[in-house]
């Protein structure tokens, strides 16, 4: 008698919670429906967002009085670049190992009524960058911009010098981005100000003849950047930008004697004109450019066609450099 009252009672709760269960189904299962249109519609927004700013990019903002570190900035892209910023009236801090070009910068843009300080620094060593790290804050406040142009090789020193150490390839392509990182990034994060520049080179997009490191390391920039874009969207600092910029041709200069196969497709760009569309780029707080500009969907249709037409398409445009 006792078990069918039990059983009884037991059928009453089931039957009592069976409703229970399913409204709570419904419930999640319309949240997720919520969410999934959610998704959808703003993943369509962004689409045509993107497709509105081909033909009205945002405005580009000022970088006068801001105080931009120019890793690199004795030659090459890394020089223009300090010279068109303290142009625009940025306060230019000059970085670079060869104390020789650095200052020659340095005077060319205080000729031109800029500012710009000079240092010599090695950043393949942690204490040399925690050093320097040290002297800017204490001489000059708060960095507000970092450029790192230290890793993008010419096609001269791709073709003339032998493969560097891996070791040392990976420090100054790759480690050093941490050690920058870990002693000016805190400091934009406390001021929710601040922007990061990224220069990734061709090397970054297929591996070349005899240079898998540097191949790896610029691959793995890639992916530095865009683990500070999530960082940073995490934890909800949206006054700090990330740019990833991809230079897609070898950079030379005007009265270069160097002839490349690339040419025959993208053409050839001096460090002034590259600087000044990475520049660009910057000022619209663009995540991730290119140079050329419009390669950039290029490299995103890469990423997902299957491996063979992308290797297709490699031949195709053939990324190497000829000399011949």
């Amino acid at each position: 008698m006792e078990s069918r009252l039990v059983d009884i009672a037991l059928g009453t709760l089931m039957n009592f919670m069976f409703p229970i269960k399913m409204l709570l189904r419904v419930y999640s299962l319309s949240i997720l429906m919520v969410d999934i249109v959610w998704v959808v519609v703003n993943a369509i927004y962004a689409v045509f967002q993107t497709f509105y700013e081909l033909f009205k990019p945002p405005p580009l903002k000022s970088v006068r009085l801001e105080t931009a570190l120019v890793i690199g900035s004795g030659r090459g892209v890394g020089r223009e670049i300090a010279i068109q910023l303290a142009d625009l009236g940025a306060i230019v801090l000059c970085v670079d190992k060869n104390k020789i070009n650095n200052d020659n910068t340095v005077d060319i843009i205080k000729h031109k009524g800029g500012s710009a300080v000079s240092f010599t620094c090695d950043i393949t060593k942690k204490e040399n960058v925690k050093n320097l790290a040290a002297e800017v804050k204490k001489d000059l406040g708060f960095t507000s911009m970092l450029f790192y142009c230290c890793g993008i090789p010419s096609p001269r020193s791709l073709i003339t010098q032998p493969p560097q150490d891996i070791h040392n390839t990976l420090d100054l392509t790759l480690t050093s981005y941490f050690w920058l990182i870990e002693y000016f990034m805190p400091d934009m994060k406390a001021k929710n100000h601040g922007h990061i520049v990224a220069l990734t080179s061709v090397a970054g997009l297929s591996y070349l003849k005899d240079q898998m490191p540097l191949s790896v390391a610029q691959f793995a920039v890639q992916g530095l950047a865009e683990s500070l874009l999530e960082d940073l969207r995490i934890n909800k600092v949206n006054g700090v930008h990330v740019t990833l910029t991809h230079i897609y041709p070898f950079i030379i200069e005007e009265d270069s004697d160097l002839r490349l196969k690339i040419s025959s497709y993208f053409g050839t760009i001096t460090p002034t004109q590259a600087a000044k569309s990475i520049l660009e780029s910057v000022r619209r707080n663009y995540p991730e450019a290119s140079v050329p500009k419009h390669l950039l969907y290029l490299g995103h249709l890469l990423r997902i066609l299957p491996r063979k037409a992308t290797v297709l398409i490699r031949d195709l445009l053939d990324t190497g450099v000829d000399f011949a």
